[in-house]
């Protein structure tokens, strides 16, 4: 196909759409200026919102096996993820850590997450439907394992991924759709002017051609959606070009045709870059006239327009209420119900997972309340709303919407338009929770130290989920609105159009010359549209409120706020907890600088090396290892633990909330050096509460300590065979004869104990010595603690402090 012929049709479509991107422009700015005098109602958001959520970390890197269209073969690439979510991969980990320039990088906007090859080809046969010829024996590729990844769109290059392990496959499909859901959301809603006139243009220029409706390819940054734009209109005509000379199986000529889409697509999207840039730059480089003249005939331009409107709606008017009456009004309740169900699940899943991690965080702080370990937790949740293996429940629940019977009826391409913006809503209010969490909590602990953590942790959890629940209904309602809108608006448009355009030309006579570029009769008429089905909209929402359906706040009810100062903390830079709370930020980075020295890395290499990273992957045991490198083994400052309790796949990890484990206890463990086996766990009675270790760790019921010393004496004692147990329950029996007068014995302990504290500070002992002499104060400590209680009831608990905890009493201090 001759580039010439792609480039015309390329400044053809983006000539059309600049001229309306030029008028488009002038209009949202007016609007802006406008809104800025007037301000805007509504609500006010109660949680805050992060500037920079994704500062100086990344999101996942692993290796896993990539199909390679050169030589038709799978190699192995190391893939990581940045904040940008543009995924770059390499030959292996050493060319990132460098700081060499990757193999390749990948913008997932467009593209959907594949996970068999039944998925593809059933992509891949729509792509060329007129193609007929002779089907190879030979499949389309040769899996290396089967657990794939595939990346297709529908223009560009497709990729094609594989790991070894479904666990694997799952937590990089996670990621995959997360990296496709944040580059699909391309357009910034911070900039005011350009995106509202853009996506303006877009649509009038859809509207132009005949297409209405929800469009799936709205996707990507705008220079993305342009090229996008232009290939509806010319893959057609290329197909018609191309196929009559392709030759071969039918793999081989998908696979060429793919090339060509791919190679049509790389040019498209570079001159439609170029020439976007050269509309906005020229709108932009006219703006302080623009918004000079706004400023200076404000009120003008808004008294001539209203008059305008006047006009429109009354030719207009009569006929959308009676398409509203008859087409719009018997499906409003429906809709919004198929709407509200699967999203409102969503956010409520939002607010469980939010809940358990703070939950969970309380629990280990009870056990262990340091700073330290607080810094370590927070560092976890507040990467949370980022973490795409965490949120990926949330996500499945908005999945299910589906508007079946319903979209062709008002030409929804797909419900996918619906799912991602409700998703990209969800990951905004969980990290405007837990953002929120963060400065109310490091506010709480600057005034009030650490002391009762926990209480001050349940206080801050309260304050946030009743503001994250006020505000996941505003934003909810918003968004069932929009999407109502985004539905009906455009059949209205469909319908009303052939009836109303030809008697809008002579409107635009009564717009004053100097005011023409504010004011277009084509937005007026869209307003008025929208206006007449508003009503209705608005009706049903407040319905759905009114009557509490799906925890729906009513519009009445305003949240005053508990923390009038609040918003003053979002202006704060953000918490480095694992720097303020941790092992301190001077001590990392003197090592890190040093390490640095060491290798030769460059600045940048050593500070994509250290990058923090989102997502951690967890080593299986027995798992098969990737040459060289393992997709598993990520190094990575630990992130948020993708498993929960019972899964027992992170080693490192305690394998429940509750159980926190300090050093240099071990609980169940035993050293390289030697592996004893562990005399049987006494009996817990049922529903007893379990021992306290005096170090603020808690021991699981049933769970023995192993404590390994290179003191001959004590080494003597703990390697005796579990045969000699009829021995040590002879001097047990002994022992509790000895309890009948609890005070004497108390006294005995203490002073054993006392005895044994004063024999290792005097004496140079090695360090295995001091750590079982240690334990055992502590092991005494403990039957002190329930020998206290059992005055009452003597014999029972003291029976029951034997069980829980035995001490070697026979051993002598020295």
């Amino acid at each position: 196909i001759d580039p010439n012929y792609v480039i015309t049709r390329t400044g053809e479509v983006i000539g059309e759409f600049g001229r309306l991107y030029e008028q488009q422009y002038a209009v949202a700015l007016f609007n802006k200026v406008r809104f800025d005098i007037e301000g805007g109602g509504g609500p006010q958001p109660q949680l805050l919102r992060r500037k920079t959520p994704l500062e100086n970390r990344s999101i996942f890197s692993g290796a896993l096996f990539q199909f390679l269209e050169e030589n038709k073969k799978w190699r192995n690439r190391f893939l990581f993820v940045p904040d940008s979510y543009n995924m770059n991969y390499y030959d292996n980990k050493a060319s990132h850590e460098r700081g060499l320039h990757p193999k390749g990088t990948i913008n997932c906007a467009g593209y959907k997450v594949l996970t068999s090859m039944d998925q593809y080809l059933e992509l891949l046969n729509n792509s060329l439907p007129d193609v007929k010829a002779k089907v190879g024996n030979t499949p389309f590729l040769k899996c290396a394992t089967e657990f794939l990844l595939i990346l297709w769109h529908p223009y560009a290059r497709h990729y094609y991924f594989c790991v070894v392990t479904e666990k694997e496959q799952k937590k990089w499909h996670a990621v995959f759709q997360d990296c496709v859901r944040h580059t699909n959301d391309g357009l910034l809603e911070e900039s005011k002017v350009q995106t509202p006139a853009f996506t303006d243009s877009v649509r009038l220029f859809r509207q132009a051609h005949g297409q209405y409706g929800t469009w799936e390819m709205m996707c990507g940054a705008p220079p993305q959606i342009l090229a996008n734009l232009v290939m509806e209109t010319l893959l057609p005509e290329v197909r018609d070009l191309i196929t009559p000379g392709l030759k071969g199986k039918m793999h081989e000529r998908q696979r060429n045709w793919m090339l060509i889409c791919d190679a049509v697509y790389g040019l498209v999207v570079r001159q439609a870059q170029a020439q976007y840039e050269a509309v906005v730059q020229s709108c932009e480089a006219g703006r302080p006239l623009l918004e000079a003249s706004i400023r200076t005939d404000m009120d003008q331009i808004i008294t001539s327009k209203e008059h305008v409107s006047n006009k429109i709606k009354a030719v207009a008017l009569p006929k959308a209420e009676k398409l509203l009456k008859v087409s719009i009004q018997p499906y409003i309740s429906s809709i919004l119900e198929a709407l509200m169900e699967p999203t409102s699940r969503g956010f409520s899943e939002v607010r469980d997972v939010f809940f358990r991690e703070l939950v969970d965080m309380s629990k280990n702080t009870v056990n262990d309340s340091t700073k330290e370990k607080l810094g370590e937790h927070m560092e976890k949740i507040s990467m949370l709303a980022f973490h795409p293996v965490k949120m990926q429940s949330c996500y499945e629940k908005v999945e299910d919407l589906s508007l079946d019977g319903l979209q062709q009826r008002f030409d929804v391409s797909s419900p996918s338009v619906f799912v991602q913006r409700a998703q990209i809503l969800m990951r905004e209010q969980m990290d405007d929770a837990v953002y929120t969490f963060e400065q109310i909590l490091h506010q709480s602990l600057e005034d009030q130290g650490p002391e009762g953590l926990c209480k001050n942790i349940q206080r801050c959890q309260d304050r946030v989920i009743k503001k994250f629940d006020y505000d996941s209904s505003t934003v909810r309602k918003r968004f069932f609105r929009e999407a109502l809108l985004q539905i009906f608006i455009p059949y209205m448009l469909k319908q009303l159009t052939p009836s109303v355009a030809s008697e809008l030309p002579r409107f635009q006579e009564l717009i004053f010359e100097d005011f023409s570029r504010f004011i277009l009769v084509e937005n007026i008429f869209e307003e008025v549209v929208l206006h007449s089905v508003m009503k209705d909209i608005m009706m049903a929402v407040k319905e759905a409120a009114v009557q509490r359906r799906h925890n729906l706040y009513r519009d009445s009810i305003v949240l005053t706020s508990s923390d009038p100062n609040l918003h003053l903390l979002g202006d704060n830079p953000a918490i480095d907890w694992a720097g303020e709370y941790g092992t301190g930020p001077e001590e990392g980075q003197g090592q890190d600088e040093v390490e640095g020295e060491e290798t030769g890395d460059s600045g940048e290499a050593h500070r994509r090396r250290r990058m923090k990273q989102v997502v951690s992957m967890i080593q299986l045991d027995g798992s098969p290892i990737l040459v060289n490198e393992s997709c598993l083994e990520v190094p990575s400052v630990d992130g948020i633990p993708e498993e929960r309790e019972g899964e027992g796949e992170d080693q490192d990890a305690p394998s429940s909330p509750e159980i926190v484990h300090q050093d240099p206890v071990k609980v169940n463990a035993t050293t390289p050096k030697q592996k004893k086996k562990a005399p049987p766990p006494p009996v817990q009675p049922e529903n007893s509460p379990s021992p306290a270790l005096t170090n603020g760790s808690v021991l699981k019921g049933g769970e023995s300590v192993t404590i390994v010393s290179v003191a001959p004496e004590v080494q003597t004692k703990i390697s005796e065979d579990v045969t000699q147990e009829a021995e040590r329950e002879e001097k047990y029996l002994e022992i509790e004869s000895s309890l009948q007068d609890s005070e004497n014995t108390a006294s005995a302990i203490e002073s054993a104990i006392q005895e044994i504290e004063n024999a290792v500070q005097e004496e140079d002992s090695e360090p295995g010595v001091e750590v079982a002499c240690q334990m055992f104060v502590r092991s005494c400590q403990l039957s002190l603690s329930l020998i206290v209680v059992t005055k009452q009831k003597k014999h029972g608990l003291a029976m029951a402090a034997l069980e829980l905890e035995r001490p070697q009493t026979d051993l002598e201090p020295d």
